[in-house]
């Protein structure tokens, strides 16, 4: 064997162990787990072959509590560049099977690189976190590879999409990665977020509660609003990241990918899905689906403030970004979770070239004193922000109601609505006409022989002046007023007249949106 022989032999030996993990111990009690491995997941994510690695061979270069003597091949992180659909990605992938993914300071220079590799050549970065935390064993490097992530996770922000997939735990500051990043997907068994653990909320609380209950996928999804997805598992938490790549663009200067053509035609079930009654429920994403390509919607924070529903779809082909009221919940009302919900999604979509299409049935702004004490002035402004701040071309469908503050927060037209279009259901006023009637005529009802009579003849009176789409038709407020079986043809056609649409901002820093 020559010496050139010897030395590749050599390296391929090397790989090879790096290729193992933590060893066979560590790999089947990942799998145990019902996890997968860092190279299975990313296997997963990227299309067959494509994934070329970056820094197979770094190590820690510290030499505390034995560090130096342990095997810790990739330091516990694999980094590289793949593609999804042909399309090129950036991903990163803890190993819990090296010293529990925990993060050392080479372990954070690799995450490094990849963030300003996607940032530099305009592609999306991918993160699969499965770590126990900071590396105590290297102290200060620990901390500060974090600070060096979360500074270039905010500097990515809006210039290309970043995705987090949460697949085991995830405590203390490395909460904070993920927190800035575009969506976060957690899987329901597996995954964890919490700034401090059950034992120190034990210590300091006196109170007990599991990993699960402080932190789990269920827990972000449907009560703190942290994560957008819950995921079966490692693979189904994949494959939601694979479908939400296919309607961004690669970074904030390209176009959303357009999908195949649909032949658009008309459909008459849609006259029928709203009641007649204006108090009535019904479910908004039944309506979504009928406009939708493929009847398909990729809804983002399905269990968080379900009076408001947001997502994906595409409409002849074009992804767009749904923001709906939902009558089958607390009537559609605004409160504070749904005003955060909507506008955060409504900037995301801003940032990367994304129309948005508002389905508006909306009541008001949620009344009481744990609202008004919550903050619901602040937190309802950053609907009017986002949208008044939006320069995407925005379609405004209004279903049904649209009240006082709340019709213009759903993206009015005078909030920068491109195109309003109504059914002919439409009430459009300050208030409902019950509550109107109540106001304007109530010496009047008060001091009618029979006043039930009266109240019932000046609600039909203001309904038939103000509860209809006419009025605001007539100002301007409304561009068209359509028959709801065209309903994909005219949002169609208004996406498409808009296609080549291009406002710009005020010069200027940026603006101090109501956080």
């Amino acid at each position: 064997m020559t010496e050139s022989q010897r030395k590749l032999l050599a390296m391929e030996q090397r790989r090879a162990s790096i290729l193992k993990h933590g060893g066979d111990d560590k790999v089947a009690a990942q799998h145990e787990k019902e996890k997968k491995t860092a190279r299975e997941r990313i296997d997963l994510l990227l299309d067959q072959g494509s994934f070329v690695e970056y820094g197979a061979f770094v190590k820690t270069r510290s030499t505390y509590y034995g560090l130096d003597k342990m095997n810790l091949p990739t330091d516990g992180v694999v980094t590289g560049i793949g593609t999804v659909n042909g399309r090129k990605v950036a991903v990163y992938a803890q190993d819990f099977t090296i010293l529990g993914g925990s993060l050392g300071e080479a372990h954070a220079l690799k995450i490094v690189k990849m963030q300003d590799l996607a940032l530099q050549s305009g592609i999306p970065c991918v993160a699969m976190l499965d770590s126990g935390g900071a590396r105590i064993q290297e102290g200060i490097d620990s901390l500060d590879g974090y600070g060096r992530i979360f500074f270039r996770n905010s500097r990515s922000s809006g210039a290309i999409p970043q995705i987090s997939l949460i697949l085991g735990p995830t405590a203390g500051g490395a909460v904070y990665s993920p927190a800035i990043t575009d969506f976060i997907i957690m899987t329901r068994k597996t995954s964890t977020m919490y700034i401090t653990g059950p034992a120190v909320v034990k210590d300091v609380l006196s109170e007990e509660v599991t990993h699960e209950q402080l932190g789990g996928g269920l827990v972000h999804n449907q009560r703190s609003g942290v994560a957008h997805f819950l995921a079966g598992d490692d693979e189904d938490a994949i494959a939601i990241a694979r479908e939400l790549l296919s309607y961004m663009p690669q970074n904030f200067r390209e176009q959303p990918p357009m999908g195949p053509a649909q032949e658009i035609t008309e459909d008459l079930s849609l006259r029928d899905v709203i009641p007649s009654g204006a108090n009535k429920p019904y479910d908004v994403k039944d309506i979504i689906a009928k406009i939708a390509d493929d009847n398909h919607f990729l809804e983002v924070h399905r269990l968080f403030a379900p009076n408001i529903v947001v997502g994906f779809a595409r409409i002849g082909g074009r992804p767009v970004g749904i923001i709906a009221n939902q009558a089958k919940f607390m009537a559609g009302v605004l409160d504070i979770n749904a005003s955060d919900k909507a506008s955060r999604f409504i900037r995301f979509c801003d940032c990367f070239n994304i129309p948005l299409l508002t389905l508006v049935d909306v009541p008001g702004y949620m009344p009481g004193t744990a609202q008004e004490h919550g903050g619901i002035i602040r937190h309802g402004a950053k609907l009017l922000y986002v949208y008044s701040e939006a320069t995407v071309p925005k379609v405004t469908l209004i279903l049904r109601k649209a009240y006082g503050g709340a019709y213009l927060g759903m993206c009015s037209k005078y909030l920068g609505a491109d195109m309003v279009l109504a059914y002919p259901s439409a009430e459009i006023a300050v208030m409902g006409a019950s509550g109107a009637a109540e106001i304007i005529f109530a010496r009047e009802i008060k001091n009618a022989a029979n006043p039930q009579e009266m109240r019932a003849q000046r609600i039909k009176e203001y309904e038939d002046q103000f509860s209809n789409p006419y009025r605001a038709a007539e100002r301007g407020s409304v561009d068209d007023i359509i028959d709801p079986k065209d309903t994909r043809r005219k949002l169609a056609q208004a996406f498409d007249a808009l296609e080549t649409k291009r406002e710009t901002s005020p010069d200027k820093r940026h603006g101090n949106i109501p956080l």
